[in-house]
């Protein structure tokens, strides 16, 4: 796997070249922008919030990784899963590095009939077997998972 992060340089703001702007180009062809945030004490340091910043990359890119594999394993099993979505939340060390140290995972699938166990079970799957993201973040995070089941 490849990717190739540049700094564009250019601030929105001025056109200098103050910016904190980022774009990412992945092996599989895909672009990614990346901006900080605004910082009103030292504005030369700091982005223009014009896309997410890189951790929340980061965390994004987390729950896609669970996400993917939680919908393959259900429906793997032949269950009638028809959505999926995970909202993540965390909390970061107050000092660098910033490390994520809590991420909690609140999955809401909807289908026909899922039955609890067969998510808890892709859930813990994902988290302890398939899922990279999760698997690496969890060294300095504690994730914590929830779930609710929509019937259609």
């Amino acid at each position: 796997m490849e990717c190739t992060v540049s700094w564009t340089g250019l601030s929105a703001s001025t056109g200098s070249s103050s910016g904190m702007t980022f774009l990412a180009e992945t092996g599989s062809g895909h672009t990614l922008v990346m901006d900080g945030a605004p910082d009103e004490a030292k504005p030369e340091n700091g982005g223009a919030n014009l896309a997410p910043r890189p951790m929340e990359t980061v965390l994004a890119g987390t729950g896609g990784c669970t996400a993917y594999d939680v919908v393959l394993i259900l429906k793997r099993g032949r269950h009638d899963v028809r959505g999926c979505s995970v909202k993540l939340s965390s909390e970061r060390a107050a000092q660098d590095p910033k490390v994520f140290t809590k991420i909690h995972m609140h999955f809401v699938l909807t289908g026909k009939d899922l039955a609890a166990g067969a998510v808890e079970r892709a859930i813990a799957m994902s988290h302890d077997k398939y899922c990279s993201a999760t698997i690496m973040l969890g060294k300095t995070a504690e994730i914590t998972t929830s779930f609710e089941l929509l019937e259609i």
